[in-house]
Formats: C-alpha cells, structure tokens, sequence
C-alpha cells in the first residue's frame, strides 16, 4: 500500500460515523458466549484442534503490550511475540507484534473453568486490559469497496469474514447473530472506530520510522522503530 493510499484510509477511518457502526453491529446481532474459540488455535474449519493448524494470532500495538505487563507484572516476551509473517527458521523482519501464544497455540492469557452448566467456559485473565482486536472481535471496519472484496480476516483470530452490514464485516463466531443492547453496540462501535484509526496511524508510523536492518535473529519494526523479541531496541 502506497502512502496516498495509508493516508486516505486514515482519513476515511477518522470519519467514521460511530452511529452508523452501532447500527450495523445490532443489526448483525452478538452476545459472547465464551466458547474460547477465538482465543484458541490449532483450530480447524468445525473448531475441533487440528495439528497441521496454526497458533492463535491476533495482533497487538506497542503500547497495549505496556498496559498488559503493567497490569500483570509480565516481561514483554510474556505478552507479545513477534508476527510469524516474514519470519523463517528463527530469523528475519516482520511488522508486527501478535499476543503469546502457549505450547497448545491458545492465547497465553486464555483459561477455561466449569460453568454453571458443567461445561467449560472460556475466560480470559486480562479481559480488563485486553487489546482493541480483541475488544473488537467478531467484527472489523470496511473503509472501501476495495476492502469489502478482502475476506481473508488477516489478524483475525479466527479468519475469514463471513457477513457484513454497511462498513462492519463479521467473522466466524457462534454468538453472532444474538440479542445485542444498543448501548453494548455503540461501545463496540467506538471500539471497532478506534481500533480502525489506531491500525492506520501504526502503519504509517512503522513507514515512516522503517529503515533496512542487517542484523542476526528477528527484527520487528514498529512503531517506535526497530526492536529485538524480548521488545528491547535494536539499537541497545
């Protein structure tokens, strides 16, 4: 994407009508019902574990990664792990960071406990400080036609849209299609705007700040610049 294009998107995103978003949203219709798919990887299309899968992979910005291991505690690596996309055999660049994932490929911060049912019910121990893809999710923002055509999902958590109203596509979960309040609508329609907008300005910021790096092991440009896995600066 060029940087006219970065820029009109932004714009676009920026004037997004909240009311509009909201509408959408009741008219899609959503209640979670902590079924932990979303949280879960190693997934496959009937949401039973498939070992050729792969690990959840949702997407995290510099700062939330801060907020979570304030809450917590955490080291960055606890919370944040370098995109795969662009990285082979442990090495190379990539522009993004996505939340940890444990040996199973489930979200590190994903738990599950007896419901009042006896079923298990997902939970997630950060749902607090939990990040905007997250806060956001079943739904994401159409900016233009030309994003109406994508339903690959790419930083979904579980992948491809598969329903849109106005500028909202929906993606796979089993509580859409729920009873939603319009006051639960309009906050995830101011969520879904902010996390439009904070996409945007992260990747100009990552093109503005990117230079090229010849340097062992990965790089994840961000951002704040050129950074190691662990979130220290490249440049020490």
């Amino acid at each position: 994407m060029d940087a006219r294009s970065l820029e009109a998107d932004l714009a676009r995103a920026r004037a997004l009508d909240v009311s509009a978003l909201a509408d959408a949203v009741e008219s899609l219709g959503f209640e979670c019902t902590r079924c932990g798919a979303c949280c879960k990887g190693y997934l496959d299309a009937d949401g039973e574990r498939d070992p050729e899968g792969e690990p959840h992979t949702a997407t995290v910005f510099p700062d939330e990664v801060r907020e979570i291991q304030a809450a917590g505690d955490y080291d960055w690596r606890d919370v944040a792990r370098p995109m795969p996309y662009g990285l082979e055999d442990g090495a190379g660049e990539t522009f993004e960071w996505a939340l940890a994932a444990d040996d199973c490929g489930d979200c590190t911060f994903y738990a599950e406990e007896t419901g009042d049912d006896g079923d298990p019910e997902g939970r997630c121990t950060v749902h607090g400080d939990r990040p905007l893809i997250c806060r956001t999710y079943p739904f994401s923002v159409v900016l233009d036609a030309e994003d109406a055509a994508d339903a690959t999902g790419v930083g979904q958590p579980m992948g491809g849209a598969v329903d849109r109203q106005g500028q909202v596509r929906a993606h796979e979960c089993e509580g859409l299609g729920r009873d939603i309040s319009r006051e639960d609508a309009v906050a995830l329609a101011e969520a879904l705007k902010q996390r439009a907008v904070r996409e945007l300005e992260e990747a100009v910021a990552v093109r503005d700040r990117y230079r090229p790096v010849d340097a062992d092991g990965v790089v994840v440009h961000d951002s704040e610049g050129q950074k190691r896995p662990d979130g220290a600066p490249l440049d020490g």
